[in-house]
């Protein structure tokens, strides 16, 4: 195997492992849990959108993503799709 071809696969294992959007961290949700105890968990959100108190935010892409709903500050509610 080259050198160049081993640096790409110890780049993608790395990357892969650093992905925090996955089943594990998903598990770790709990209602009642603030905004930045979950940023801290997954990392910034790919999207939020919000009014009135009322906010959903997301991380990961169509196929892989966990989304969560937050009254004020505090998580309402959580799903997840596509999770490893």
């Amino acid at each position: 195997m080259s050198l160049r071809s081993l640096a790409l696969l110890s780049l993608c294992v790395l990357l892969t492992a650093c992905n925090k959007i996955n089943q594990e961290n998903y598990a770790k949700l709990k209602t009642g849990q603030t905004k930045a105890e979950v940023e801290q968990m997954l990392g910034a959100p790919s999207d939020c959108s919000g009014a009135l108190g009322i906010s959903s935010c997301t991380w990961g892409d169509k196929n892989s993503f966990i989304s969560v709903q937050y009254a004020g500050d505090k998580v309402l509610m959580y799903s997840g799709q596509g999770l490893k």
